[in-house]
């Protein structure tokens, strides 16, 4: 007879058909209960057990393939980032070779990450679910050859029953009931050693392939972290470089006129802590004098209080009556501790807290700083004459610009 198919004859194919024939009128039979059907309740616990496990991995193997897109995604998101930083960073900039190299380590850091969870916790799982189709597909054998055991099994006994005994008939369905038997119990026999295993080693599964994947991460993250950290300071260190380009230089603020000592004096102070310039009168306005050297404003100091030892001394000689209050315009002595009086010929707002507020004919009484180096060019310190009528406080005192006012 000629073949139906590659490796199917007819007779093959005629036999095919006519088990699963007899199968469906013995399911059928079963479903009315016209006919018995072999059951083994802890195999099917186990095939529940097979089903819930194939399902379990099948989904954490496809979870599994979405993280690792995902990581794919931040990668080219990630190099996007750096590339446009790369674009933006001038080559005069602090650190330009540093950034350059860190985002060439930060790509071949996602690139490892995403390559080893490839290798080792997803491979894990692809191997680990190469075997569920085989079981699978044993255990569906198991199932029919349950159901060719029910049928030679109920056909073996209803011809025994028969009126008409047909003793080679009864050999023949002996015989088919023995090779059924023989086959479902192999396969039976089988998968239950296997089940049980295969459903205890889901554990060592899950533990590797997550043991994996938690290692990857620390060691992605711990290596991401300091390559954050180094980009952190690369931006602090280039505020600092915008913030010193902005100072003016300690060699510009020693002037033209400055001799190197003035300009080593400089140098030595400049360790000090810094203090914020001042800023000067408005533009309309005669600018404050240079500021002078150390060794001048000291001289300028002492000239003043030689200027202002003159009326106590005096008043040590004349021995006449205790000093009175200073009113406002007065021409009397000055408070002991002030050096002299100014009177403010414009208007002055302050803008900062330690600074005076002068209107024309204000009368400020005149102190020296206590540290000279303090004193900023073109600023004197003092407080209100009519303040001091009042409160007899030299610590209500402030700054002011020198050339808004002109000494009395």
């Amino acid at each position: 007879m000629a073949e139906i198919g590659k490796g199917v004859t007819a007779g093959k194919l005629a036999i095919n058909v006519q088990k699963r024939l007899t199968r469906a009128q013995e399911k059928v039979l079963q479903k009315l209960g016209k006919a018995d059907e072999t059951r083994d309740v802890a195999f099917e616990e186990m095939v529940a057990n097979f089903n819930k496990q194939m399902t379990e991995g099948t989904k954490l193997q496809k979870d599994l393939k979405a993280y690792l897109v995902a990581v794919k995604t931040m990668h080219d998101a990630s190099r996007r980032l750096q590339d446009c930083l790369a674009e933006m960073y001038e080559p005069d900039w602090f650190g330009k070779e540093e950034m350059d190299a860190m985002a060439e380590d930060t790509d071949t850091l996602w690139l490892d990450y995403h390559q080893n969870v490839t290798d080792k916790s997803l491979a894990s799982m692809d191997t680990y679910l190469t075997q569920f189709p085989d079981i699978k597909a044993r255990i569906a054998k198991r199932d029919r050859k349950m159901v060719d055991f029910d049928s030679a099994r109920h056909h073996f006994a209803s011809l025994q029953k028969g009126k008409k005994k047909d003793e080679a008939k009864i050999a023949k369905a002996e015989e088919d009931l023995g090779r059924a038997q023989r086959i479902f119990e192999e396969l039976n026999v089988e998968l239950q050693d296997e089940l049980p295993g295969l459903w205890d080693r889901r554990v060592g599964v899950y533990v590797n392939t997550f043991q994996s994947l938690a290692g990857h991460q620390e060691k992605f993250h711990k290596e991401m972290s300091k390559l954050s950290q180094n980009l952190n300071d690369i931006m602090t260190k280039l505020e600092e470089q915008r913030q010193l380009k902005k100072t003016p230089s300690a060699a510009a603020k020693t002037g033209d006129g400055a001799t190197s000592e003035d300009a080593n004096h400089s140098e030595s102070a400049s360790s000090a802590p810094k203090v914020v310039q001042r800023p000067g009168p408005p533009p309309s306005r005669p600018p404050p004098r240079l500021t002078p050297s150390p060794d001048q404003r000291q001289q300028r100091v002492g000239q003043l209080e030689d200027e202002a030892s003159v009326p106590e001394a005096d008043t040590e000689s004349t021995n006449t009556a205790p000093q009175s209050a200073v009113t406002n315009g007065s021409e009397g002595e000055l408070p002991p501790g002030f050096l002299y009086k100014v009177k403010a010929v414009h208007d002055y707002a302050a803008t900062d807290g330690d600074e005076l507020e002068l209107k024309i004919g204000d009368v400020v009484l005149v102190v020296a700083f206590d540290n000279p180096d303090e004193q900023d060019d073109g600023w004197l310190m003092g407080m209100k004459e009519s303040s001091w009528a009042q409160k007899k406080d030299a610590s209500a005192k402030g700054v002011f610009p020198e050339n808004f006012t002109q000494k009395v």
